[in-house]
């Protein structure tokens, strides 16, 4: 077994992880991921107890419980850029020891749930929903700088995915599905559909402000593609496939759920967008708090 270097797992000072200045006994085995860091204490408010707070930079993080269920609240930021910084840590705070930097002989699962804002592309989906994303195409780099696998489902929705998009323009999309387990254990809760990440905000989800966009019908061929079983892209945002594709490199269960704010095809915004937010975050932890 070979000892993981000190440029590959920076350390702190202290002994916490380089980003999310943690240690390994902060963090549970149920980990909840938003964006904001300002939605971090959104969701632990409904804890029912709080033992830690840390953070570092946009890195924050909360670690309580609900009944005898202790959870962990992290907040990323935007984009797969940080995905790629947040699910490396937090599996090295379970599966290497930092003080050998050696991995563990027995290496840990844990449950990565995002709960984050999205915007449906198909206008039959109503805003202030909430969507599971059983599946994401990517169309950032992230996973291409990693090993992983498809089943054969999965590599033939790739495919056609891939057929559609470079019919229009030079991309090279990824896909990465949600963790089974979670998805049967939170199916009753909210729809699914497939999810769209996005490297940005702007041009990469079809908006137009002032920059020229070289992609001006994205979001139509988006809205349009459709597979051989039916599948369609439902919505995007900017984590979901890195997470999921991270999460299954690693060995972790990861399961995403959007928050509807906004439907792109028929050019809606939320009236309400906080307290949608704060009762999907409820209805979503009181799910957790049931699971044994």
């Amino acid at each position: 077994m070979e000892r993981i270097s000190s440029t590959d797992l920076i350390l702190n000072d202290d002994g916490s992880i380089y980003h999310l200045n943690l240690l390994p006994e902060d963090i549970s085995d149920t980990i909840i991921l938003v964006g904001d860091p300002d939605r971090v204490p959104r969701v632990s408010r409904f804890f029912d107890h709080i033992e830690l707070k840390k953070g570092k930079r946009e890195f924050i993080t909360h670690t309580g419980s609900i009944d005898s269920k202790r959870i962990s609240v992290i907040s990323t930021g935007i984009g797969t850029d940080n995905i790629d910084i947040v699910l490396n840590e937090l599996d090295a705070l379970v599966n290497i020891d930092l003080n050998t930097r050696l991995l563990h002989p027995q290496l840990r699962s844990i449950d990565i749930i995002r709960i984050g804002t999205s915007g449906a592309v198909q206008p039959d989906i109503p805003i202030d929903s909430l969507l599971i994303s059983s599946g994401a195409f990517g169309l950032d780099a992230l996973m291409h700088f990693y090993e992983y696998q498809l089943g054969d489902h999965d590599e033939q929705l790739l495919q056609a995915f891939h057929e559609a998009i470079t019919a229009h323009f030079d991309l090279k999309p990824y896909y990465a599905p949600a963790g089974e387990k979670l998805l049967k254990q939170f199916a009753n809760i909210a729809s699914r559909g497939i999810t769209l990440t996005a490297p940005g905000f702007y041009s990469p989800q079809g908006r137009q402000v002032r920059a020229k966009s070289s992609t001006p019908n994205l979001l139509s061929i988006l809205s349009s593609f459709k597979s051989s079983d039916g599948s369609q892209i439902t919505n995007m945002e900017m984590e979901t496939a890195g997470i999921y594709g991270l999460a299954a490199c690693l060995g972790h269960q990861a399961l995403s759920f959007n928050v509807i704010l906004a439907n792109r095809s028929t050019n809606q915004f939320s009236n309400d967008p906080l307290n949608i937010m704060d009762h999907f975050i409820e209805l979503i932890l009181n799910t957790i708090g049931k699971q044994n």
